[in-house]
């Protein structure tokens, strides 16, 4: 299955957010997937060092963290609408909440699954909140430790076993020799469900190793082909690419 994740590669303009869905759709992703947050609710409106970005990263221009996530952010209302379009649609979508307030509100548009993302896997506060709605989960382990990753499968665990785990390096763009993909047999054997990996990588070589290496479901960022403006632009795959994508990595599946 490949997830297509839209992240804040939606212009600022909901009109291009929804012609991503669309495209999404015509493109052949199986699941549309969501980030939701806001400035408020991720982060702090602060210039202490800690909350300040590197001049030489990609992000680097918006200087502190709350400044990017103003940029990155999807309105909260956008999401509502997109969910509508794609339940009309019959297309499946889910997303990653960062706090207990996008819980609440994914729960009233009755989300489907969730994401812990990797930051936020050692929020045990929110795993709980996330386990309580028994929907299925998605875990990616970006920068979580064995140690971490063992602690939210316990905490999955006490109330259901549908969840799967997303071999996952957090670096946007991720380079090839810091992936390390031969832990997905490893993921495999110690928590007993299925592997997949979100690829922050440029290009498909990536995917298509994990592929041939067990990964059941790709998650990659994508963006609109004209679109070299949005927050995550500078490493998502053109949907135009998706179909060919997709195609491909079934190939090397039946391989």
């Amino acid at each position: 299955k490949i997830i297509a994740e839209m992240s804040g590669n939606h212009q600022g303009s909901y009109l291009e957010a929804k012609k991503f869905v669309i495209k999404a759709i015509k493109s052949g992703a199986d699941i549309i997937k969501f980030q939701v947050y806001t400035p408020d609710t991720i982060t702090l409106k602060s210039k202490n060092k800690d909350f300040l970005l590197n001049s030489k990263n990609a992000w680097g221009k918006y200087k502190t963290l709350y400044d990017l996530y103003e940029k990155a952010h999807t309105p909260w209302k956008w999401i509502e609408l997109l969910s509508k379009f794609l339940n009309s649609k019959k297309m499946p979508w889910f997303a990653s909440p960062f706090d207990n307030t996008a819980v609440q509100f994914l729960e009233k548009l009755n989300c489907p699954a969730y994401k812990l993302a990797s930051p936020e896997i050692t929020d045990v506060n929110l795993l709980e909140t996330i386990v309580k709605t028994g929907k299925p989960i998605f875990l990616s382990t970006g920068l979580a430790s064995l140690k971490d990753i063992d602690l939210a499968v316990e905490l999955i665990k006490k109330k259901h076993n549908n969840f799967a785990i997303l071999k996952c390096v957090t670096a946007y763009p991720t380079e090839f020799d810091d992936l390390n993909l031969k832990n997905i047999n490893l993921l495999k054997k110690r928590c007993k469900c299925a592997i997949g990996f979100s690829d922050h990588t440029l290009g498909d070589i990536a995917s298509k190793a994990a592929v041939a290496l067990g990964a059941t479901i790709i998650e990659k960022h994508f963006k609109l082909d004209k679109d070299n403006s949005s927050i995550d632009s500078h490493f998502s795959m053109n949907l135009s690419k998706l179909n060919n994508f997709k195609r491909d990595l079934n190939d090397i599946k039946k391989c």
